[in-house]
């Protein structure tokens, strides 16, 4: 019998990021960096400007911060216990928006959190390759988890079967995140989250739409 398959985000669902991207940019660029929404370059400002930084600008410092500063992030709470549960009896993938180069030290970082499993790295909406791993696992019930609400649309899209959970789990952004429309169920903590999963591999039934 085919396994259930779970995918999952990373940043802000298995290990904290804005809140020790938000550090560096204090202590290395002498930016201001306010948490609370996914517009993340209107939340950045260079210190004693009130201009927030251009979205060009805000990639480039993202791509300063990963690889490079990775080492500063932290275990979200009850990720790794609700991972380690759920694989006993589910596959799992990591779906990771990180550019390809970045793809060993995720797997290094996540192995240095006691979690290890696949992880892939991608760029762009991730219904295309939720679609894909779907396939490739054989079409088994399939749980995906993120953060950001166009990803959740993306799937929804591309793979309408998959159950789409949303998850935010930074508290300082959660509130300034809605629940996004397409997604089945919004849950911000991993202890609810893994009942959540498992109820949904126990009916082994699809979703619909």
């Amino acid at each position: 019998m085919t396994r259930p398959l779970l995918i999952s985000d990373c940043d802000e669902v298995l290990l904290h990021m804005v809140r020790h991207f938000a550090v560096w940019l204090d202590e290395a660029h002498e930016i201001d960096f306010t948490i609370g929404s996914w517009e993340l370059a209107k939340s950045m400002k260079r210190r004693g400007s009130d201009e927030p930084l251009t979205r060009e600008e805000m990639f480039g410092y993202l791509g300063g911060f990963f690889p490079h500063e990775m080492h500063r992030q932290t275990l979200v709470p009850h990720a790794r216990a609700a991972l380690s549960a759920l694989a006993e009896r589910a596959d799992i993938v990591i779906l990771t928006n990180l550019e390809d180069h970045c793809r060993t030290h995720r797997i290094d970082q996540l192995a240095g959190h006691g979690i290890a499993h696949r992880v892939e790295c991608n760029q762009g909406g991730k219904g295309a390759p939720v679609a894909r791993l779907v396939a490739e696992y054989g079409h088994p019930v399939t749980v995906f988890v993120d953060d950001l609400p166009h990803h959740h649309e993306s799937v929804a899209r591309a793979a309408p079967d998959v159950w789409r959970l949303h998850m935010v789990a930074e508290p300082e952004l959660s509130p300034g995140v809605p629940p996004s429309p397409h997604a089945h169920a919004r849950i911000d903590d991993w202890q609810d989250a893994q009942a959540w999963i498992a109820a949904r591999f126990d009916a082994g039934i699809a979703a619909e739409g």
